[in-house]
């Protein structure tokens, strides 16, 4: 097994303490026999409805593993890989103490190498922790119009990454279920991770117990869902919600850590998105408590499968993933 020189202790939900690597979140064994952090920060931020927002990383990502991150997740499509290298190399944590994730383009499928190496060149170093498929969907190169490749064909990249050893795992972001058991029956080296949006309106229970299942890690970005939205439409709860206040003041901790703490509970790896040093502190301090199972189960009863991003414009490509809409969005 790959893994940090350390005394390891087997921990409820396959969890494992790494004593030496200074981090405070425990890990978690992949199916390739590496660790990956229990919860690591998210360097891109969605809007309240669900674009994409450009902001400053290359401070946040500092501070994070000053604070006790180990897990920095990034993508060529966030256009922010420098800042993210130049925040780990800025920062009091050795390279082969952070787990970096970064992703594939969705208008780089068609050469992976090509396009993991200028990852790498982007984050200064010579490996990544973890190479994603961003998404089954292609895009052309001006990324206006649709590419119709094989997620099988791309996924063929992937193996000769980590083959060659530019990837230590490999994995696949925004597949669903059928798309995961096509790519399973086709594959040589399974994938490691999935990384979906998962929060309390989205608890993606079906496909938890598919990865549960297949021994495939589930990720979740967009951890807090529409916990601080301020127009209405999605359900509860938000930031300020009763129940979540409550639960809350019982453990001494803040609603955000609730949402985090229940994801985590749950097996699932929350990779939330915050750029403020103090926040950053805050998210990671939840590994001190435990929520009841009678807790856990009135924090599930918010799950209404309500996706914060949904990029219906894309729903025409053969592999979109996710929901129709009737009237997709332009």
């Amino acid at each position: 097994m790959n893994m940090l020189p350390a005394v390891l202790i087997l921990l409820n939900l396959n969890y494992i303490i790494c004593d030496t690597d200074g981090g405070k979140a425990p890990r978690i064994p992949l199916n390739d026999g590496n660790l990956m952090p229990a919860i690591g920060l998210g360097t891109i931020g969605f809007d309240e409805n669900g674009h994409e927002q450009d902001e400053e990383v290359e401070k946040p990502v500092t501070w994070a593993l000053n604070a006790g991150y180990r897990m920095i997740d990034t993508a060529s499509g966030y256009e922010n890989e420098e800042d993210v290298g130049r925040g780990i190399l800025n920062s009091n944590v050795p390279r082969e103490q952070v787990f970096i994730v970064t992703k594939l383009g969705l208008s780089e499928q068609r050469d992976v190498l090509q396009s993991l190496r200028g990852s790498l060149k982007r984050l200064n170093t010579s490996y990544v922790d973890l190479y994603l498929i961003s998404n089954p969907i292609a895009l052309k190169p001006d990324d206006n119009s649709f590419d119709i490749i094989d997620y099988l064909d791309t996924w063929k990249g992937m193996e000769e990454a980590k083959r060659l050893g530019l990837a230590k795992s490999i994995g696949v972001s925004n597949f669903n279920i059928s798309q995961m058991e096509r790519l399973l029956s086709n594959c040589e080296i399974r994938p490691a991770v999935l990384q979906v949006e998962v929060h309390l309106n989205l608890a993606q229970n079906e496909l938890h117990e598919f990865t549960k299942r297949e021994n495939i890690a589930l990720m979740g970005f967009l951890p807090f869902g529409p916990l601080y939205d301020k127009t209405g439409v999605p359900p509860p709860p938000r930031i300020d919600d009763v129940t979540m206040v409550e639960l809350a003041k019982k453990y001494k901790k803040t609603v955000p850590q609730i949402a985090l703490r229940y994801l985590v509970q749950r097996g699932i790896s929350p990779i939330p998105h915050s750029m403020g040093k103090e926040k950053n502190e805050e998210n990671i301090d939840i590994f001190d408590f435990e929520l009841t199972e009678p807790d856990m189960i009135t924090l599930s009863q918010f799950n209404k499968n309500y996706r914060v991003v949904l990029p219906s414009f894309w729903q025409d490509h053969p592999y979109y993933p996710f929901e129709r809409k009737e009237n997709p969005d332009n």
